[in-house]
């Protein structure tokens, strides 16, 4: 039997959350502990709580902090081996993850499944008063989270965090947990993705890093999606192949039509027609137009006339079409003439 599955049929968090709570004497200030954390409801802010309890913001924040500063003395003294307990089974869970982790990620390690919001609540609280833990609250930047006291306090796992996206930031581009690794000093990669996992600012699409406002990570809508879908294969693909990536992929939402994918495609001008419903990504080199306007591109670009092998073999380069095709574009458009045998020219004057 593993660690982990020892870790799934022992912990009980709930109980322990109860054992806790049965520190505090007064009716009150379990009310304000219960419903900041939200252990038994949803959380609750200061406002709210004071409004019920009849008593000012400021005076729940000086509350909160002397009740919680009051569990973890007693914690520290013995009077609950609660709390030494779970934190031995966090500590332990965290050092298979990276050593820090979002509290949804470690609720649902814990538990084996996904966790609903009391859980992770109750996870949030126990780490609260563990002395070997760091909490990170949450705000615009950072996901509520928890590490392993080595790894500093709140202030200095947040410029671990800061430091990962900057590097992505300065790298310009997403990268890999290896490429990372390399920039930065870390004992191993799986450090670099628990602490990047802990920014809002970052997204990762399989083991690629990157901000989160960059599609290639955090594909938002279908033309996105074309767009990873793409970039992954790294060649030109047929519509109804794009659209069976894209319900074979990972991405959140991927329940989309074939025709609403076709209607992007034809809509975005990153996506270049190649050939008969093929599209490319247009800084791959690919040129839009038709079939015509690519032979004249070809001859253009040339500044002398081209044996039509030499012609057949350049647009070939743009476009996935039969040769016959481009041959018969050749043959019949009034802009090409022939001026030797199988040699053409644009014809300057058409």
């Amino acid at each position: 039997m593993s660690d982990q599955t020892d870790v799934k049929q022992t912990i009980d968090l709930k109980a322990g959350v109860a054992a806790i709570l049965e520190l505090v004497d007064q009716e009150r200030e379990r009310e304000i502990v219960t419903r900041r954390f939200g252990l038994y409801d949803r959380r609750e802010t200061l406002e709210q709580i004071g409004e019920l309890l009849g008593i000012t913001r400021e005076r729940v924040r000086q509350l909160e902090k002397a009740i919680l500063v009051r569990l973890k003395i007693a914690a520290e003294e013995g009077k609950t081996d609660t709390v030494a307990q779970l934190e031995k089974t966090f500590v332990r869970t965290l050092s298979e993850m990276g050593r820090a982790a979002r509290i949804q990620d470690l609720a649902d390690t814990l538990y084996g499944r996904k966790t609903d919001q009391q859980e992770r609540s109750h996870v949030a609280f126990i780490a609260t008063l563990a002395p070997n833990l760091t909490v990170v609250d949450e705000n615009d930047h950072y996901y509520q989270a928890v590490a392993i006291a080595d790894y500093g306090d709140e202030k200095a796992i947040k410029k671990h965090v800061d430091t990962i996206v900057k590097t992505i930031k300065e790298h310009g581009e997403p990268m890999t947990l290896d490429q990372l690794h390399d920039a930065l000093n870390y004992e191993h990669p799986d450090h670099v993705r628990a602490l990047a996992s802990i920014s809002k600012n970052l997204a990762h699409l399989k083991d690629s890093w990157g901000l989160a406002k960059w599609p290639t990570v955090n594909p938002k809508n279908i033309r996105d999606k074309i767009y990873v879908i793409l970039a992954e294969n790294g060649k030109p693909l047929h519509f109804s192949d794009i659209a069976k990536a894209i319900k074979a992929s990972s991405f959140k939402r991927k329940d989309v039509t074939t025709q609403a994918i076709h209607n992007e495609l034809i809509k975005d001008k990153r996506f270049v027609l190649i050939g008969r419903g093929i599209y490319a990504l247009d800084n791959w080199g690919y040129s839009k137009g038709t079939v015509a306007d690519i032979i004249a591109s070809v001859l253009r670009d040339a500044k002398e006339p081209l044996h039509r092998d030499e012609i057949v073999k350049r647009v070939l380069k743009s476009r996935q079409v039969k040769e016959t095709t481009i041959l018969l574009n050749l043959q019949s458009k009034p802009q090409f003439k022939r001026v030797a045998k199988a040699t053409y020219a644009l014809d300057l004057a058409s």
